[in-house]
């Protein structure tokens, strides 16, 4: 009886094994597959801005010299890049295999390498972030106030609630849209500066050396010091009024 059972139980676990295999691979065989699955792939936007150029200057003098430093990076499946005036953004994204946190290291450096070839007259240098530009916002928060302008409001935005939302573990990026700045513009007339001989670029200087805010200096006492404050902000478009661009012939 022992030798029956010693000869039986190899064979039935062999034909369960075999019976497990063949079905197992039948249904393998009719697995639904998506054809578009959801794969989270490593993306990287990079953003830099220069005022006032053009979107040829922007994706000759700024897009260029960073898509062929980032081109160097090893794991890029693809970059796109998008110029617009004073704008430029590059979506790189890297294969599956590719950790972001590396590829983001890589970003960095390849943008610490490109600085001495970008223009000059960049505010900031270019800044990265690890978002998909495809992905699509998944809470919106509103704002508004009866009693405080628009300005305010976008300030409070901006400082308080974008800033501490940015920290919470998982946020990727976080967009203030439909903000209101405080900005003086100022219109030119091109005739009137032709007939005094008066360029933009004399305008432009008069304009920001009359509108500064930095700190003056500091005045020590025997028992206490003050700090010197100077009011060389302009704040509204009436102190623009008296503002000389200019002296010619006295």
């Amino acid at each position: 009886m022992s030798t029956d059972l010693f000869i039986r139980r190899p064979v039935m676990t062999t034909l369960l094994m075999a019976g497990l295999l063949i079905f197992g691979f039948m249904a393998y065989q009719q697995l639904p597959a998506s054809d578009l699955p959801n794969v989270d792939f490593p993306v990287i936007q990079v953003a830099a801005s220069l005022p006032g150029a053009s979107p040829d200057t922007m994706a000759s003098a700024v897009a260029t010299p960073l898509e062929r430093q980032f081109s160097t990076i090893a794991g890029i499946d693809s970059m796109t890049s998008t110029s617009a005036l004073g704008l430029t953004q590059i979506t790189v994204v890297f294969t599956l295999d590719r950790s972001i946190d590396a590829a983001a290291q890589d970003i960095q450096a390849a943008i610490a390498a490109t600085l001495p070839l970008l223009p000059p007259g960049m505010p900031t240098p270019p800044s990265y972030k690890k978002v998909n530009p495809a992905d699509q916002p998944v809470l919106y928060l509103a704002l508004s106030s009866p009693t405080l302008p628009l300005y305010t409001v976008d300030e409070y935005a901006q400082t308080m609630l974008a800033q501490r939302i940015s920290t919470i573990s998982g946020v990727a990026q976080v967009q203030v849209f439909g903000s209101q700045k405080y900005a003086v513009r100022a219109q030119l007339d091109p005739r009137a500066m032709a007939t005094l001989g008066v360029g933009i670029d004399e305008v432009q200087n008069a304009i920001a050396q009359s509108n500064v805010n930095l700190p003056t200096g500091t005045i020590y006492g025997q028992y206490q010091s003050f700090s010197v404050q100077a009011t060389g902000q302009l704040t509204n478009a009436q102190a623009y009024r008296p503002l000389i661009v200019a002296y010619r012939n006295g």
